[in-house]
């Protein structure tokens, strides 16, 4: 019986901890403090570090080998077609994917040839930009989502929108300006809507 050539321990493993570790603060300020703090919103959480760590792995792992460049664009291609069917993702959620996705590749694939200033630089840039257009750029006249059942069905009519929209934003105190019909439940006489509201500052 043969058994295979693995190693016990090689010198790369503490690289990995250290680049794992730095790729993990940045993540968790990056979703906890600026995506969640701006969105409020807790169902993409859980899927933005679990992409994050499975990327991290998979790309300091892929590092260890050669790749051709037929091989990265393959790579390349499985990362860009990931996408989300049971539900719509909107754009800021696909923007936020996407960082993550950025942050982890580079902090699995630095080499020795990068200082450990360049690698926190790298990251903080990326923060500072996000802190800077959602608390700078995008603060003032913000608007925030949220979905809700709505149970007059009559106001749903494209004739009826502006009489829907005076009708939420005198039920939910909310400066609604926009509204999306999402499922209509004829059975039980409600909708599920989507409401769009200016966020006073």
């Amino acid at each position: 019986m043969e058994f295979p050539d693995i190693k016990i321990y090689s010198n790369d493993f503490l690289d990995m901890l250290v680049y794992f570790a730095i790729n993990l603060v940045f993540i968790s300020i990056i979703i906890r403090l600026l995506y969640y703090r701006y969105t409020r919103r807790t169902e993409y959480v859980f899927t933005y570090y679990m992409v994050s760590i499975v990327l991290f792995f998979l790309c300091f792992t892929l590092k260890k080998f050669s790749l051709d460049i037929g091989m990265a664009l393959g790579l390349f291609a499985i990362f860009g077609i990931i996408r989300y069917r049971t539900q719509q993702v909107e754009i800021k959620e696909m923007t936020y994917l996407f960082v993550v996705i950025g942050v982890s590749v580079i902090n699995a694939l630095v080499n020795t040839s990068m200082s450990l200033i360049e690698i926190l630089g790298a990251n903080s840039a990326i923060v500072g930009a996000i802190y800077f257009i959602e608390k700078l750029v995008l603060s003032k006249g913000k608007i925030e989502q949220r979905t809700i059942v709505y149970s007059e069905l009559e106001n749903i009519k494209p004739e009826n929108y502006q009489q829907m929209l005076a009708d939420l934003n005198q039920k939910t105190g909310l400066n609604v300006t926009e509204v999306k019909v999402q499922k209509v439940d004829f059975a039980n006489q409600m909708a599920t809507i989507t409401i769009f509201y200016q966020v006073a500052q």
